[in-house]
């Protein structure tokens, strides 16, 4: 059975690993910010994580965090870790840690009750990521009815990786409520005319476009963001 919608918490998902989807997320929550609004990220499942004294930890999720406004915990965040950066559910196999659905929508309605004004979710890696030989990470998401925004990583071959997407997320029965245009090169050839085939071809707002930077943590990424976040759904 779809749940009913929650109109504060968005699914943030990317056209392949490696987009930048963290650094979106990042200028979403700072966006907030500048906007009056409370945040809470979450993201779910990570790979690629570093042993600490206090555990496991990942890089994005703990960028999460630190741009949250509303106190949560890394566990809270981040419940499903892995330290290998491989696939998630190849290192939950090889660490005999099955990935449950269930704890990820557990992680979710613990974040929900805390009432933020905006909650973003980071998927791990591009739309149809396997949790194992049977469920998707677009599974649970569907189940959830979470409304999407697109990551594209601006970079040659990009129009296909984002129109299948885009396609596949629509054909799920989810709205698109926006989508984010990352450069990932610095000077990406014919970047105008990739950017002009995407609007077209995706009917949803760019409701950010980020360009390429150097040194992306010393930038106020809220300043790329040109949508209302409390209307966007």
């Amino acid at each position: 059975m779809v749940k009913h919608q929650q109109s504060n918490t968005y699914f943030v998902t990317g056209t392949d690993t490696d987009v930048g989807k963290t650094i979106c997320c990042k200028a979403l929550l700072q966006a907030a910010g500048k906007q009056n609004l409370s945040t809470l990220a979450y993201k779910p499942i990570a790979a690629g994580c570093e042993l600490t004294a206090d555990g496991l930890r990942n890089e994005d999720a703990l960028i999460l965090q630190k741009n949250c406004s509303v106190e949560a915990s890394y566990q809270a965040i981040n419940p499903i870790s892995f330290a290998l950066p491989i696939a998630p559910h190849i290192a939950a196999e090889i660490e005999n840690r099955p990935i449950q659905s269930a704890l990820i929508s557990q992680g979710l309605k613990a974040l929900q009750e805390k009432d933020a004004d905006l909650l973003i979710v980071e998927g791990a890696g591009g739309w149809r990521l396997p949790l194992n030989e049977k469920q998707m990470l677009s599974d649970w998401v569907i189940e959830q009815n979470l409304p999407v925004i697109l990551v594209v990583g601006m970079k040659l071959g990009c129009l296909n990786h984002a129109i299948l997407t885009y396609e596949t997320i629509i054909n799920d029965g989810l709205n698109v409520v926006g989508w984010i245009a990352n450069q990932l090169q610095a000077d990406m050839p014919y970047y105008q005319q990739n950017l002009q085939m995407l609007s077209a071809k995706i009917d949803a707002p760019m409701i950010a476009q980020i360009p390429y930077l150097s040194d992306i943590n010393q930038v106020d990424l809220a300043q790329f963001v040109n949508c209302n976040l409390v209307k966007l759904s």
